[in-house]
């Protein structure tokens, strides 16, 4: 299994995040940014930067819980306040986001070569990054309702974007995926949505589901991203 590397990484305007990657052993097709579930950067999110890598991406993750904004723009703390544990914003998001791909741009991965994966949390993000960045391709897999509404960003698309989700637990209902199906279908740019009856967001329910998702995945930056 192709090994997973952490450095910190920090911009000359002071932005600095912790990265976690993995690089392929032979030739780079490109470069995705992962972004990462509600728990962080686990083991299970460091076996898929893995297995992207062995399909020849440089794939890293972004640690969204430690990302530091530029120090001018900081604000200062209240004396006696400690600050709270809160979700990733969506300019949180985005910011990681864009120190990540220039951490790729550094590393010599052209601009067309550039995409974006995320999974449960991190599939929210991922259609948020798809709305406000063009890249060349986005996959969102599974995905709760932490950031903003789906549908009211998916019609903003303006990166190729597919989007895969379950129909069980707290994943999206039926009505839900079809509004968000016509959602991104307005916003003119290359769509596709695929959901798996019986499949959780985690797809631990449905391990065949989980097999399909991965190369509906991986055929979609194949298409995109050359």
């Amino acid at each position: 299994m192709t090994q997973t590397f952490t450095e910190h990484y920090e911009r000359e305007d002071g932005r600095a995040i912790e990265l976690t990657y993995a690089e392929p052993e032979n030739a780079i097709r490109g470069g995705l940014v992962v972004l990462h579930e509600a728990d962080g950067v686990t083991d299970g999110v460091r076996l898929l930067i893995a297995s992207l890598a062995g399909e020849g991406w440089l794939a890293v993750a972004p640690h969204l819980d430690v990302v530091q904004p530029s120090p001018v723009a900081a604000p200062s703390p209240q004396p006696g306040l400690e600050e709270t544990p809160r979700p990733p914003s969506r300019e949180d998001v985005l910011a990681a986001t864009d120190v990540t791909l220039a951490w790729l741009v550094e590393r010599g991965v052209l601009a067309d070569l550039l995409g974006v994966v995320g999974f449960d949390l991190g599939g929210v993000a991922a259609l948020v990054v798809a709305s406000n960045r063009r890249l060349g391709a986005a996959v969102s897999v599974g995905g709760g309702h932490e950031l903003p509404a789906l549908v009211e960003i998916a019609g903003k698309l303006t990166s190729p974007w597919l989007g895969i989700y379950g129909d069980a637990g707290d994943e999206l209902a039926a009505v839900e995926f079809e509004q968000l199906r016509d959602a991104a279908a307005s916003s003119g740019t290359v769509t596709n949505l695929v959901r798996y009856p019986g499949a959780n967001r985690r797809f631990d329910a449905d391990p065949g589901a989980a097999v399909e998702a991965w190369q509906r995945t991986l055929n979609w930056f194949d298409a995109h991203l050359r």
